[in-house]
């Protein structure tokens, strides 16, 4: 046989073959080891080059093929007719796209695959003592020599392997790189490294890190005539610092939010597929919203968990349970083990056997056998001595076992999130407490009169410190007039919340005796610093702090008088006008205490729309003031069908994603006017002789109206009414009757500041019974006091047609 050129791919038989053993490739190698030609074999089974009785013909076949790499000596037929014994190696190529798969066989050929002789410079290389695996490549870079370490990397003896290409031994795509690099040490004579991922060949197949250094081997000339390889296993090393950056990955994407099922779902984000290919987080329910059991659920007793988060490499499943549904767990699954014995469990098994495992749930037992999960491990979720749920990791891409290594890993990062997710459920539950009370306490719905048209929306804050203090009301008031209020406790959570609710509670109580908008918000003023007292802040000004807008309109004057305490003014939209802001006095927020409120009195024309807000709408997201304010302007410039209408065109404007970091409270508020018509207006005498004649004028004007049904029942009102005020108040005394929709309003004013008290009378007392009377025949009655004096109302409800 002639020599061989050291780069000289003859060097190498090389055969390919198909799953089906046809020969699809046969090289000048493969015709210089048997003398046969490709025209003679291509197309042909390969059991035809089996010499007789060798039984190489299911060397491909049977259980070899389920095998990636075969490693044998096959007696193969020569083409003058003898036996050949071969060292071959077989590597699997995969079906690729339209590919199929097929076999690649290599073997030596000629003087490479001979021992060297022991004054070859390659020979003189010391491998034999070296703590590492080393090998020795000719000019050729083809094998000629290694250590008893190179040999069980490479899975096969030197005698075997001696002659061959590293990328013919491996046959894998990841050594072409080394191959490329031992060239470069060949052409230039210098050092060279490079970093692989592959298995051990011969090994389990599990993929190892490999750091593979080379350097040139020198003649007695100092020429190059070939390259040493050492290659160093450094995967426990790679494999340490990837847990270390795991679990720091894990402290800082792991509960990014208080949402249990984000926290949940970061968890498993986290975990797939660094060290599983699935993950799912089950969660237990508290009964009745309490905290989760602190002792395990007792052995063999189906556990109900709720699903919070999976993450799969291959996507969710149908098999899988939705996000949040609850699912029974037999005693006998892993999740209910790990539970019961709060501790890791592990199983592996093949996958059939694992599928028996999870045969639990429809559909779930048949989709483990069709990925191959062969590894799982139930993880218990505790916290704060509670035990919160159970994470499930499981594997079948990775071809490695869950390791104990992969134990102390998963218990590390599990215990990061269940502290998040525990957080995130005390949050949760404290937000819900926090919501139900500031539901509780604002209005359900705005009260319908015949002052105003109204529409308002509220946005719970979505972020760590919860709900807020926010506010806004409606509150009908005498004469047909109506209070707007809009306000805003400094803080959140439940505190606040119930702060609100007491300020609200104030304000209508305040609203019901008719104060001024600057008297209201000075008593609430004082109420805010008691607040401040008791909760033990030693009454330091601004500690229990909110503020607050309060208007009134009357229908009837179609004014509006409004004052705040360190609020936002309202914007105002004039019929055919722009949004502006109303210029108002500012005046301190509440809580500071002793400072003065003043109030700022408006003309507003029919159909006038006012706008009332709190912080959250102009001030998110860092968004200054001045701002966010121009913004609400813009979007409130819109035209829009309905408040409704304006009130989503507003928050879609300066709200896009919905997540706001402080409550938002938006009242918008459009004014009606009562017609001249629907008032009528008498001076009154001071001369009780005139009262009869008073109430015949009140009985013609409600003949006027068409109100003859609640003509006796006014009657009797309007003569009381003026008839104490005669007696009792100071001139000039006036008469006033309010024709609403549904109501008959009477009113009578004078100049004294002394209100009356409602007295049950004595059986031999001949006064004392009018104002008893007149709270017997009316819905309600009251006395609000003005710059004048007072007024006395009393409200008839109007039967259905009237």
């Amino acid at each position: 046989m002639s020599p061989v050129n050291p780069l000289d791919d003859a060097a190498t038989a090389r055969v390919v073959v198909d799953d089906d053993g046809v020969v699809l490739e046969w090289n000048e190698g493969a015709t210089r080891l048997l003398g046969h030609t490709a025209s003679d074999v291509v197309g042909g089974p390969v059991s035809a080059l089996c010499a007789p009785g060798g039984g190489c013909g299911g060397l491909l076949t049977g259980d070899a093929a389920s095998e990636q790499r075969l490693v044998s000596t096959v007696p193969v037929r020569h083409c003058d007719g003898r036996t050949v014994p071969v060292g071959l190696i077989a590597h699997r190529r995969p079906p690729r796209g339209d590919r199929p798969g097929r076999w690649v066989i290599v073997a030596p050929v000629g003087e490479t695959s001979r021992p060297l002789q022991p004054d070859d410079p390659l020979a003189t290389v010391e491998l034999v003592q070296s703590p590492c695996a080393m090998a020795v490549f000719d000019a050729g870079l083809r094998l000629r020599a290694m250590n008893t370490d190179m040999a069980r990397v490479m899975g096969a003896p030197a005698e075997r392997l001696r002659g061959l290409r590293v990328t013919e031994i491996g046959g894998r795509e990841e050594l072409a790189e080394v191959e490329q690099t031992m060239r470069q040490v060949l052409d230039t004579g210098k050092h060279y490294s490079v970093r692989t991922y592959l298995p051990q060949l011969g090994g389990s197949g599990v993929i190892r890190a490999w750091l593979t250094s080379m350097a040139p081997v020198l003649n007695g000339s100092g020429a190059v005539c070939g390259v040493s390889l050492a290659a160093h296993d450094f995967t426990e090393q790679l494999r340490a610092r990837e847990r270390l950056e795991l679990v720091n990955e894990a402290s800082t994407r792991v509960g990014t939010t208080l949402d249990v099922r984000r926290t949940a779902q970061e968890f498993a984000d986290v975990l797939v597929p660094a060290l599983a290919d699935f993950v799912s987080v089950d969660l237990l329910d508290p009964e009745h919203g309490g905290d989760p059991p602190s002792e395990p659920p007792s052995p063999g007793v189906p556990v109900k968990l709720r699903r919070a988060a999976d993450r799969s490499v291959l996507g969710r499943a149908d098999a899988f349970p939705e996000i949040g549904e609850l699912d029974s767990y037999p005693g006998t699954t892993l999740q209910s083990d790990a539970l019961s014995q709060a501790r890791t469990l592990i199983v592996t098994d093949t996958p059939e056997g694992m599928a028996r495992r999870f045969a639990y749930r429809d559909g779930l037992a048949r989709r483990v056998v069709e990925v191959g999960l062969h590894s799982a491990l139930a993880v218990p979720l505790r916290a704060r001595g509670m035990i919160l749920g159970v994470a499930l990791l499981a594997r079948h891409r990775h071809q490695e076992r869950f390791s104990r290594d992969d134990v102390l890993l998963a218990e590390e990062v599990a215990a990061t999130a269940a502290v998040c997710i525990d957080n995130a459920r005390r949050y949760s539950r404290e937000r819900e407490v926090a919501l139900a009370l500031q539901r509780s306490l604002l209005p359900r719905s705005l009260p319908v009169t015949a002052a105003l048209q109204a529409a308002s929306r509220y946005l719970p804050a979505a972020r760590a410190g919860g709900v807020g203090g926010d506010w806004f009301d409606i509150i009908p008031l005498s004469g047909m007039r109506v209070a707007m209020v809009v306000g805003d406790v400094v803080g959140h959570g439940v505190q606040a919340s119930a702060t609100m609710g007491r300020l609200r509670t104030a304000v209508r109580t305040l609203a019901d005796i008719d104060l001024a908008p600057d008297e209201l918000l000075t008593h609430l003023d004082d109420l805010v610093v008691r607040l401040s007292e008791e909760a033990g802040n030693d009454g330091s000004p601004g500690e229990v702090g909110a503020t607050c807008l309060y208007a009134v309109y009357d229908p009837v004057s179609r004014r509006c008088s409004m004052a705040r305490a360190g609020h936002h003014p309202p914007l105002i939209v004039r019929p055919g006008g722009l949004p502006e802001p109303v210029e108002m006095p500012a005046g301190p927020p509440l809580g500071v205490g002793g400072l003065p409120f003043e109030v700022a009195d408006l003309e507003l024309p029919e159909g006038t729309v006012l706008a009332f807000y709190t912080d959250g709408l102009v001030t998110h997201h860092g968004q200054d003031v001045d701002t966010g304010r121009a913004r609400l302007q813009e979007a409130l410039a819109e035209p829009a069908e309905s408040l409704d209408a304006s009130c989503e065109h507003i928050l879609a404007r300066l709200l896009p994603k919905g997540d706001v970091a402080d409550d938002v409270a938006l009242l918008l508020a459009r004014t009606r006017g009562l017609p001249s018509s629907k008032v009528a207006t008498w001076d009154i005498p001071a001369d009780p002789a005139l009262v009869a004649a008073i109430r015949k004028q009140s009985v013609k004007q409600l003949e006027h109206w068409g109100l003859e049904e609640a003509t006796f029942t006014a009657e009797l009102v309007v003569s009381e009414l003026v008839t104490n005020a005669i007696r009792y108040g100071a001139r000039p005394i006036r008469l006033r009757l309010i024709h609403g929709a549904s109501t008959l309003i009477c009113e009578v004013s004078d100049t004294s500041h002394t209100a009356p008290h409602l007295r049950r009378a004595r059986t031999f007392d001949e006064g004392g019974r009018g104002l008893l009377l007149v709270a017997q025949l009316t819905q309600r009655w009251g006395t609000r006091h003005t710059p004048e004096g007072k007024t006395i109302w009393a409200e008839l409800t109007l039967l259905e047609g009237e």
